[in-house]
């Protein structure tokens, strides 16, 4: 089975500035994933240029199958070097991670990277070559199952500096939180999002500098299959649940009439479970074969709005793991840190309910929030597969 390769990553910008100077760039190749992460010099506007400039000159050459040395000679002509500082207008990590396994790493000037690999930190074992002056640390490893990469900008080792911390947030300090988190965190993103968040309570919330993390993971594939909505035609009905059923992974439900359709086919009680009822969103139900069932368009929406605020704060609390009796909270947290691949399974039947002129607008459509939800869950860096009935 082919392993996953899990890539999740969290900035917060300098205190006080409106954009970010680190950037992550990942991109996904027939042959190659490709993870690039660039610190611009200083901050501000013009960190983020450069940052940008660095990530967008390595992803569009490598992604071309342009050789990494020749990647890296192009940098050192566009990206000089600070002639009042001394300093590389931008320093970079770059992780290819070819289909064999086999990764081709990187490093100029950023923290070394941190491999956790069977329960132990590992250190790369690394040449130095030269380019125009500039002294570039290369590593080959053999990416394994359960292997976790964590690459760092320099705001990760400086935070807590003059604060929390004397000397800021060692290398080795970094490690053995990582991996703590190793064995906490399952999923990528949110060991990324773990470590920016101390880092941010070490800076006392007024960051000095900008702190990035990427993590990547090699999983086994983790599959949910999500069925939202009857078939168009109800003579299929049996043949789509069939279907359903011989898909991989957990199976979810979204919606009254598709639990009824589920459980009718199968032969089974369709039972509400009137202890997860909540004043925001109708209570789950239970189906024998059926990980989750939960009301249709209402849940759903609110699973959009859940996965919005995860993807775009840097902590923890748009999942409320206190509460995954609530629907959208159970789907919500099963996306995020039990799916690598999403099988959709979309009825295409118009529910007059959607159309009411009294709903928000943003519920008038069914269509538009399973968007909404493919769109976030491929920003998270999961496969998604739609089938339509």
């Amino acid at each position: 089975m082919e392993n996953f390769i899990d890539v999740g990553y969290e900035s917060i910008n300098k205190f006080s500035e409106e954009l970010c100077g680190d950037k992550v760039e990942v991109v996904y190749g027939k042959d190659s994933t490709i993870i690039v992460l660039a610190d611009g010099l200083g901050s501000g506007v013009k960190a983020n240029i450069l940052s940008t400039l660095t990530v967008s000159i390595v992803s569009t050459m490598l992604k071309k199958g342009e050789d990494i040395i020749e990647v890296v000679d192009t940098l050192s002509h566009t990206l000089p070097t600070c002639k009042i500082r001394q300093l590389a207008y931008s320093t970079f990590t770059i992780i290819q991670i070819f289909k064999s396994g086999e990764a081709y790493i990187l490093e100029f000037d950023n923290p070394p990277i941190v491999l956790i690999r069977d329960g132990q930190i590992e250190e790369l074992n690394n040449n130095f070559i030269e380019i125009h002056g500039k002294k570039i640390k290369e590593s080959r490893i053999k990416f394994k199952k359960g292997d976790m990469l964590t690459a760092l900008s320099d705001g990760v080792i400086h935070a807590g500096i003059g604060a929390a911390l004397n000397l800021g947030w060692q290398w080795e300090q970094v490690s053995q939180f990582l991996l703590k988190t190793y064995y906490t965190e399952k999923s990528a993103k949110n060991v990324s999002k773990r470590l920016i968040a101390t880092c941010k309570d070490l800076y006392f919330n007024k960051p000095g500098d900008d702190t990035t993390a990427v993590t990547i993971k090699l999983r086994s594939p983790e599959w949910v299959s999500l069925f939202a909505g009857p078939p168009i035609n109800p003579t299929t009905d049996s043949k789509m649940v069939k279907e359903f059923m011989k898909s991989k992974g957990k199976k979810v439900v979204c919606g009254g009439t598709a639990g009824n359709i589920i459980a009718r086919e199968l032969e089974e009680k369709l039972i509400v479970d009137l202890s997860t009822i909540s004043p925001e969103i109708p209570p789950m139900g239970k189906i024998r074969g059926i990980d989750l069932v939960t009301e249709g368009v209402l849940t759903l929406h609110r699973v959009v709005e859940i996965l919005k605020n995860y993807i775009r704060n840097e902590n923890f609390n748009s999942i409320d793991n206190k509460n995954l009796k609530d629907g959208a909270q159970s789907v919500a947290k099963m996306l995020i840190e039990d799916c690598t691949h999403l099988q959709l399974f979309i009825g295409n039947a118009m529910n007059p309910a959607h159309q009411n002129p009294e709903f928000p607008a943003e519920l008038s459509i069914k269509g538009k929030v399973l968007q909404q939800l493919v769109s976030l869950v491929k920003q998270l860096g999961k496969k998604v597969y739609i089938r339509y009935i």
